[in-house]
């Protein structure tokens, strides 16, 4: 049996669950999980399906397409031996890179990490432990245009599917965004736009900010503020210096950027308006 993810999205009308049903029920497949919403703002209506069936992804795509074509949807097939294939890309932190490597290594995200790139050499020792080749792109203000180049090529050459920004602490081009839309995932400390800059747990800490977090969001051409995925946040009091706050900081951007990841590779996410929807 094969194991389908499908995401459906379109113009709400009556008969589009049916429709989706129906054609599942054709291909002799048995619904697993199935979670819908229909967007109040937009009219949008998302459905994601996950069933099996002993019909191959080429004929389920095919009699799907045939019977939503009234519907107009924009649709996406996964098959559970169909491992995303991810580029992580870091600076000289590595507290977001170390984790999602060792979540791989253990299995938790079922992924390919074919290569990773940097605009340091300060952390391709941790690519080379886990045998994972490490491409160094420097960045200055004059290279910026041929380093982007540089990544995508490489991002087309790996057949890349989707791109981490593990704590690259470079702002993306507008150019770069829109060439992968929805498709890069961006962390940051959610002191943002409040503390920017250098030392920001220093001047939160400076502040006596009463909560700390972090968000993780799709990369656009506006800096920060791409559709959220997953944030969370700790309390914290005048007793944390800043040095604390700094270590709580980095194990919430560990937990929220790898919890994001899971979400995009499981097919969970499905961007409506510039937010997104997320099923889990």
């Amino acid at each position: 049996m094969t194991k389908i993810v499908l995401v459906v999205q379109c113009r709400d009308r009556p008969g589009i669950v049916h429709a989706t049903t129906g054609a599942i029920l054709a291909l002799d497949g048995n619904i697993l999980e199935s979670h819908q919403y229909r967007d109040e703002l937009s009219d949008d209506f998302v459905l994601r399906v996950t069933f099996e069936t002993s019909a191959t992804k080429v004929q389920a795509e095919e009699k799907l397409r045939a019977e939503l074509a009234e519907f107009e949807p924009v649709f996406r097939l996964r098959t559970q031996d169909e491992p995303y294939r991810v580029l992580l890309i870091v600076s000289k932190i590595d507290h977001c890179l170390i984790d999602l490597l060792y979540r791989h290594q253990i299995g938790e995200l079922a992924v390919e990490i074919p290569l990773i790139i940097s605009n340091h050499r300060d952390l391709e020792p941790v690519a080379q432990s886990y045998k994972i080749p490490f491409a160094y792109i420097p960045v200055t203000l004059e290279s910026k245009a041929h380093a982007e180049a540089q990544t995508l090529k490489l991002i087309e050459e790996n057949s890349i599917d989707l791109v981490v920004l593990a704590r690259y602490m470079q702002i993306l081009s507008d150019e770069m965004c829109d060439a992968l839309p929805g498709r890069i995932i961006n962390i940051h400390h959610s002191f943002l736009p409040g503390f920017k800059g250098a030392k920001p747990y220093q001047q939160a800490y400076q502040r006596g900010v009463k909560l700390i977090g972090a968000s993780a969001h799709y990369a656009t051409g506006d800096l920060d503020e791409g559709p959220i995925i997953e944030q969370d946040v700790a309390r914290v009091t005048h007793a944390h210096d800043a040095a604390e706050l700094q270590a709580l900081g980095r194990d919430i951007e560990r937990r929220v950027l790898a919890k994001a990841v899971r979400l995009h590779i499981e097919d969970r996410l499905v961007v409506v308006n510039d937010r997104t929807i997320v099923f889990e």
